[in-house]
């Protein structure tokens, strides 16, 4: 989530416009100045994921369960999406496997830099009841994240916000908010939502629709967030009473008392997943390691320590309620909530994000 917002915001200044002569960033000890000789062993694999927590995560989850059990050793990088593409382009990508958001994996998809997946080759994808939308042709998701409502519980007398509709509601839910700034997508969604659109309707956007709704609210947003901690900082500090916020950065701060609450009605979720760059030196290892990530169990331990969901429903019988009620892919969040449409996005982000931009410095 937080640990991700470069590349969501890379993803809105236009990644496909990326010139090959992008300079890559130094590299860890696996490489050598030379080039990527170590990795051509079939016992070292090299992932690029988001550092950070997530990173943590993921290797006590993943990499070092993985390794014990198949003698492969995994490095680390973290590119951004400039070097990535550019090392593709000059075929050396300095990675074997990608952990990226979904929407940026089919950016890659249309780039003709990753590989196209052979799902034969991943066992545990076969009958797992993975959403059809993260079966693409070039990446394979691995978890859900999710953008929700956040509120002080001490701001509206006991009444609690229950849709994007109360916060569109200044009157009986008076206080300032927040909205997401640049980080991710506008969330024109929510505006929808608050203006009586069905969730099974949201697509294609009504963009003027969004933007007049929009209005209504803007002098009630002061602030536009464009990391993952600023919602629960401002609503900690009383800044703000309601915000947009992605879903599980709160947890810590209402474990330690601060009174805060999510609503799961009306979530907006997105994915992070996996694919394999185009010229990658250990392809074998590759699928091994992400064949390995699906299983229910490796998924669920995921999930106890990072807030993102699985995307195989087989790990909840792996997890404690206790747990699975803060994830975005529980089947009740599911229902309450919707995927984002990527290749509206896609299609329209160019547009859309000029507006949004006007309108924010309206």
């Amino acid at each position: 989530m937080g640990d991700i917002a470069f590349d969501r915001r890379a993803f809105l200044t236009g990644v496909g416009a990326i010139a090959t002569g992008a300079a890559t960033a130094s590299l860890t000890a696996c490489e050598t100045r030379t080039g990527r000789n170590v990795t051509k062993s079939s016992n070292v694999l090299i992932v690029r994921n988001f550092g950070g927590s997530y990173d943590e995560a993921n290797r006590k989850a993943v990499y070092d369960p993985f390794t014990r059990e198949t003698g492969i050793r995994i490095k680390v990088v973290n590119f951004e999406h400039e070097q990535m593409l550019a090392q593709i382009r000059e075929g050396r990508p300095r990675f074997d496997v990608m952990d990226i958001d979904m929407s940026n994996l089919v950016l890659f998809e249309h780039e003709d830099a990753s590989e196209p997946l052979d799902y034969g080759r991943l066992k545990n994808v076969r009958n797992a009841g993975i959403a059809q939308s993260l079966l693409t042709p070039n990446g394979v998701g691995k978890s859900y994240w999710a953008s929700v409502l956040a509120y002080r519980t001490d701001a509206f007398d006991g009444r609690k916000p229950e849709s994007w509709a109360n916060f569109w509601s200044p009157g009986p839910f008076p206080g300032r908010r927040a909205l997401q700034g640049e980080v991710d997508w506008p969330e024109l969604e929510f505006a929808l939502l608050a203006d009586g659109v069905p969730l099974d309707r949201l697509y294609p956007l009504d963009v003027d629709r969004a933007f007049k709704v929009l209005d209504e609210i803007r002098g009630s947003v002061r602030t536009f967030w464009e990391y993952g901690a600023e919602p629960g900082e401002m609503l900690s500090r009383g800044s703000v009473v309601a915000s947009s916020t992605w879903a599980g950065r709160l947890q810590s701060l209402i474990e330690r008392g601060t009174p805060l609450a999510y609503e799961w009605n009306g979530a907006r979720r997105q994915s992070n997943g996996y694919g394999i760059p185009k010229g990658a030196a250990n392809p074998d290892g590759a699928y091994r390691l992400i064949d390995f990530a699906l299983r229910p169990e490796v998924q669920a331990h995921m999930a106890r320590l990072y807030p993102d969901g699985p995307v195989v429903p087989a790990a909840y019988g792996y997890l404690t309620e206790s747990t699975a009620v803060h994830l975005p892919s529980t089947p009740g969040h599911l229902l309450s909530g919707f995927d984002l449409d990527i290749d509206w996005w896609l299609e329209n982000r160019d547009s859309v994000t000029r507006r949004w931009r006007d309108w924010v410095r309206t």
